[in-house]
């Protein structure tokens, strides 16, 4: 999902791509992805 988003399309688009998803899916998608950059940018201030 986040290639497809980097790659500029919306979530619209993949909203029509991958019909068994739904909006909430993906932005559940981008909080992981946020929420694990930001872990990963504390391990590296700590290390």
């Amino acid at each position: 999902m986040l290639e497809h988003l980097a790659a500029g399309d919306s979530i619209d688009d993949l909203l029509s791509e991958f019909p068994d998803l739904e909006r909430d899916d993906f932005l559940a998608c981008l909080e992981f992805a946020a929420r694990a950059l930001h872990l990963r940018s504390q391990h590296l201030v700590l290390g």
